[in-house]
């Protein structure tokens, strides 16, 4: 059975050297080969929220920033592990950009923010993510939460 490939842009906690790298680096979840990096072409709202200090790309084109990150190709069993954790498409939308690098213009999937609350767009707007000490990401969860909820924006300090 063959498969396909796909590109992915990621702009959080999958790059390298971020927490949730090994999503990418895990055999168990299919194959990914970093291509290159990359900025947005369309301008985005990254920010970072929740008390986990997630860092979010909102769906809101023309306002915020153009975004770095890194793309990756990957087959359709990586996709599907992507897809759980960013939980698309409950959560976020999962849309072809237009991405920029120094050999071209790459369309990749892009995971994107879809409801949030607008007071969201009044925090700061990131060009790139990284791991910050004021800010750092949490992965731990309290026992009285489960995993799910660090995505719950709704229940939780913007």
């Amino acid at each position: 059975m063959s498969s396909s490939l796909s590109k992915v842009f990621v702009y959080g906690t999958l790059k390298k050297n971020q927490p949730n790298h090994y999503w990418l680096t895990n055999k168990n979840n299919g194959a990914a080969s970093f291509l290159s990096n990359g900025t947005t072409k369309i301008r985005y709202p990254l920010v970072i929220s929740t008390r986990y200090n997630i860092p979010f790309l909102l769906n809101k084109p023309g306002i915020g920033r153009n975004i770095k990150g890194e793309i990756y190709e990957i087959n359709d069993e990586m996709l599907t592990k992507l897809d759980i954790l960013e939980d698309y498409p409950e959560l976020y939308d999962r849309q072809i950009e237009p991405i920029e690098t120094d050999s071209g213009l790459v369309h990749c999937w892009v995971y994107l923010l879809r409801n949030f609350p607008t007071k969201m767009l009044d925090k700061s707007h990131l060009e790139e993510y990284t791991e910050t000490s004021e800010l750092p990401y949490l992965e731990s969860y309290d026992s009285s939460s489960e995993p799910h909820d660090a995505f719950d924006i709704s229940k939780d300090r913007l």
